[in-house]
Parts: C-alpha cells; sequence; structure tokens
C-alpha cells in the first residue's frame, strides 16, 4: 500500500510516499481502507520534532473515514461498513488500523467524516473543562480556524455570547454562525471591552501570545484554557490535551449526528491528494488556512 512517513524531523521535505505491507488488525481492531485523512497542527509538530519520545520512521494522520476492510476478534464492525474515528496507525495511507470509530452515517461525506474527529472532540471536550453555561460570554481566541468554529457553534447552542477573534476577512462567517467578531492583535484588550461589560471564560486555540491580554479580560487565570500555547504554564494557564474520555465512539456519534442534522457546520479550507501531503501540513502550519485540511486518499 502507499503510505506516507518520515524517517527523520525536519521540515516537509523529510515526508515521502513509501510503499509498505498492509497492517493486520489484532483483537478489537478494524483495518480501514482510508477514503479521507484530516491534517493537524500535530501532525507537522512532530514532523518538526517539537514533541519528544517520537519513534522513527512515523506516519502521521490522527483522524480517517473510509471502509472497513478486515476485521479483529471481538471488533464491534462488519466488513464494507463505512466509519470514521480515531487512526492507530496514521492515516496518511491507503490503510489504517483502527478501534475508536463510529459508523459514518449515510448523510455525511468522507471530508466531513475525516474533518470531524479532532476539532470537534478537542471543542467539546475544553467547553466542557470551561464549564460554559447559558448567559456566559466566552472570548475564542482563532475562531475561525478548524476547532474555533466548531467551538462557537457549541457555546452558542449551549446558550452563552461568543466574542471570536479572527481576520476581518472571516467577520462574516462568524457573525453567520452567532458569534460577535473581534479582530485579533494590539488593541484587543480594548476592542473586547467595547464590545461586552465582562468575559466569564476564554478559550485560546490560535496559541500566539495572546494569553496576557486573556488574564487582563478574566481579571485572573480562572475559567481560561489553551491547547495552542507551549507556554501556558508561565502565565497559569491549564494547556488542554486529549483526555481519555473524548476519544469515544459516543462522542464521534454524537458530533456526527449534529453534522447531518444542520446543527453543526464544517468549514473546509482545502484537500489535497496523498503524494501532496508536504504542501497540506505547510498550508496547515501558516496558521491561516481559514478551515480543516484533509487528504483525498483513494
Amino acid at each position: 500500500m502507499r503510505a506516507v512517513q518520515f524517517d527523520e524531523t525536519g521540515s516537509s521535505a523529510v515526508l515521502r510516499q513509501v510503499e509498505v505491507e498492509e497492517p493486520e488488525p489484532a483483537a478489537g481492531q478494524v483495518r480501514v481502507a482510508v477514503r479521507a485523512a484530516g491534517v493537524n497542527p500535530l501532525d507537522w509538530k512532530l514532523r518538526r520534532g517539537v514533541m519528544p519520545g517520537l519513534s522513527l520512521p512515523h506516519r502521521p494522520g490522527l483522524e480517517l473515514s473510509g471502509v472497513v476492510d478486515a476485521v479483529g476478534d471481538s471488533a464491534p464492525f462488519e466488513v464494507g461498513e463505512e466509519v470514521f474515528g480515531w487512526a492507530e496507525t496514521g492515516s496518511y495511507a491507503e490503510y489504517a488500523l483502527a478501534s475508536i470509530l463510529a459508523r459514518k452515517p449515510a448523510g455525511m461525506s468522507w471530508g466531513d467524516a475525516a474533518a470531524l474527529p479532532v476539532a470537534g472532540a478537542t471543542a467539546l471536550r475544553v467547553l466542557r473543562e470551561l464549564e460554559l453555561g447559558s448567559g456566559d460570554v466566552l472570548l475564542i481566541h482563532g475562531a475561525s480556524g478548524a476547532v474555533g468554529r466548531i467551538a462557537v457553534q457549541l457555546a452558542v447552542e449551549f446558550g452563552a455570547t461568543v466574542i471570536g477573534t479572527a481576520g476581518s476577512g472571516r467577520f462574516d462567517d462568524l457573525r453567520a454562525l452567532g458569534a460577535v467578531p473581534v479582530a485579533y492583535g494590539d488593541g484587543l484588550v480594548d476592542r473586547v471591552r467595547e464590545l461586552v461589560l465582562r468575559v466569564d471564560a476564554v478559550f485560546d486555540t490560535a496559541g500566539r501570545g495572546v494569553l496576557p491580554e486573556s488574564v487582563e479580560l478574566r481579571g485572573g487565570t480562572e475559567r481560561i484554557i489553551t491547547i495552542a500555547d507551549p507556554n501556558a504554564a508561565e502565565s497559569g494557564i491549564p494547556f488542554s490535551s486529549g483526555k481519555e474520555w473524548d476519544r469515544t465512539p459516543e462522542v464521534l456519534a454524537e458530533l456526527a449526528e449534529r453534522v447531518v442534522e444542520g446543527e453543526l457546520d464544517l468549514r473546509h479550507a482545502r484537500t489535497y491528494p496523498l503524494s501532496e501531503a508536504a504542501a497540506a501540513q505547510d498550508d496547515s502550519e501558516t496558521g491561516h488556512s481559514g478551515g480543516k485540511i484533509t487528504l483525498e486518499v483513494s
């Protein structure tokens, strides 16, 4: 099978397409013939060597959608079922192993299914960690990104008032989702204070040095969470990473239902073929894609 991996850390030039054996599912696993794979910041951070303890060679890719091709003992799926979820052997490949999956609804595209697990579960997890409720005022940094857009929609559904930072070209989209857009950059504190009397919670998806302003707007460090600023501890802010409870078939099914019912809109930036995985990661690394980047595998 075709797969994309790297043998050393560095720029996207270290990514290469190789021919490898198809993986065999163990007990509880299935092999998925991948139709689409999600591209996430963690993919290029691992490739650059930012995260310690990486075993090489490494095949990127956390998210997949596709068709069950082989089934291990006790796995609750059948060959031919359409599924999506979390890849365990890297989804930048024609085949991948997985065990945390949900059945893909008939009305959901391959691209939407591959775009949902990381951004959807992350947004839902952080909003629950913030204990967001009706009447709260939530500030989302990077509201026009893949995680930010989902967080906006879920927060509005929860009854919160959402202030979302973005570039001016994304303002109309954020308004359509129910958020009040505000430009990021110098003077952010004053601009937010012109819009609302208080900020009850802050969700930083951008990681671009916005935590000091967040603390100023909150009047302290409580109810501020980042998923993107590696220096969060210096500001006394928790860095939220994946939890066991957010990687479940139930969470995937809950999010998928929202998509097919029209309650959750997924914005796609660009789709690349598997052979252009390096370009896809470069695109992600700019931080300005304005939506989800995916790979079309087959």
